[in-house]
């Protein structure tokens, strides 16, 4: 047992031997008056994304987050087309049982594989307290809320909160997880360990900005395999698709310029 939990620890730390040489510049949410990097893609394109890893960054202020040296951290921003309301994109996020089947490009699979299996909101921080989608007034009032997920890889549900802002007319939403993950006894996640943070601002009639960070303490762990840089920019413009409805392209090999 001894040499098992040996053998996973170091498979655990190679994870992140990929991401050591990630050497380009820092990403910038557009919650400050620089232009955001990566700066949006065009409609009608796949968004820009980077990677970074073992990085020096120390998130603005406005991001709420604190810097963290170590793990995976994801950026997208694109522009996409919707005749809705801010309101219905509101509440396209708080449909959280939508989540359910989401479908992602596995580069080690070579195939789309569901990234999500399963997907529920709850009353409160706890597993046993399901209820319906959030509704509107939900999503609008700046509470926490909370909603349970069960990733394909980790495959036991996690459990997030979720917070809705708005800021200059920005939708900001932010979640993080608030439950762990162990297998064979080791803490694959802890509470805190994988956070996101989502901005949507109208750019014209029919026409909306998405920026997107989400990054991980340490790269969560599916029966221990190592995960590829490619996995998680098709992870992160899974949801993008979702949130948006727009179609986009995997990514099937990534090279930062």
């Amino acid at each position: 047992m001894a040499k098992r939990r040996i053998a996973l620890l170091i498979t655990a730390s190679c994870i992140l031997w990929p991401f050591a040489a990630n050497a380009q510049r820092e990403p910038h949410p557009p919650c400050e008056t620089s232009s955001p990097f990566p700066e949006f893609a065009p409609p009608g394109h796949t968004p820009n994304y980077r990677v970074w890893s073992s990085n020096d960054w120390i998130p603005p202020s406005c991001v709420g987050w604190r810097a963290q040296p170590s793990g995976v951290l994801v950026a997208i921003a694109g522009t996409f087309r919707f005749g809705g309301s801010k309101d219905d994109l509101l509440l396209r996020v708080g449909a959280i049982s939508t989540l359910k089947g989401i479908r992602y490009w596995s580069v080690t699979e070579n195939a789309f594989r569901p990234l999500i299996t399963s997907a529920a909101a709850l009353k409160g921080p706890d597993l046993n307290r399901p209820r319906g989608d959030f509704s509107l007034s939900e999503m609008k009032n700046g509470a926490e809320l909370y909603f349970a997920e069960t990733d394909n890889r980790l495959g036991e549900p996690v459990i997030y909160r979720m917070r809705t802002t708005q800021t200059d007319g920005t939708l900001v939403i932010t979640v993080d997880n608030v439950s762990a993950v162990q297998k064979y006894m080791l803490p694959l996640v802890k509470p805190g360990d994988l956070q996101s943070i989502h901005y949507l601002a109208q750019a014209g009639p029919g026409l909306w900005t998405y920026y997107g960070l989400a990054r991980t303490e340490e790269p969560p762990l599916a029966a221990f395999r190592a995960v590829r840089t490619e996995s998680y920019i098709n992870r992160s413009l899974a949801i993008y698709s979702h949130l948006t409805d727009a179609v986009v392209e995997p990514i099937r090999s990534y090279r930062p310029d």
